[in-house]
């Protein structure tokens, strides 16, 4: 699993607390949850929130799977593509592969 960028571009907690039922979608990811918001994922962090990004290119070499509609997986819109919540982890088509967010 990559690891996310912290202390990219953030946004103070007082603007909207997320948790359970704030009306965000919440994705496990590794030891805290994501919320999508805005077409980003945020992780709460200290006082704020960062948006969570993966830091560099990981591939899923034993994705076999592949995703798309009626796949039965999770479509989450991402920045310019959908990623696709599978096994606790996030898959995004890349180059005929897919990519572990």
């Amino acid at each position: 699993m990559s690891t996310p960028t912290l202390h990219s571009p953030h946004h103070d907690a007082t603007e909207h607390t997320h948790r359970l039922g704030c009306g965000h979608v919440a994705l496990p990811h590794g030891d805290h949850t994501d919320y999508l918001h805005d077409g980003h994922l945020h992780r709460a962090h200290e006082d704020h929130y960062d948006e969570c990004e993966p830091a560099g290119h990981v591939e899923c070499a034993s994705h076999t799977h592949s995703h798309g509609e009626g796949c039965g997986h999770v479509a989450v819109p991402h920045g310019d593509h959908v990623d696709y919540l599978h096994d606790g982890h996030r898959h995004a088509a890349h180059d005929g592969h897919w990519d572990d967010h």
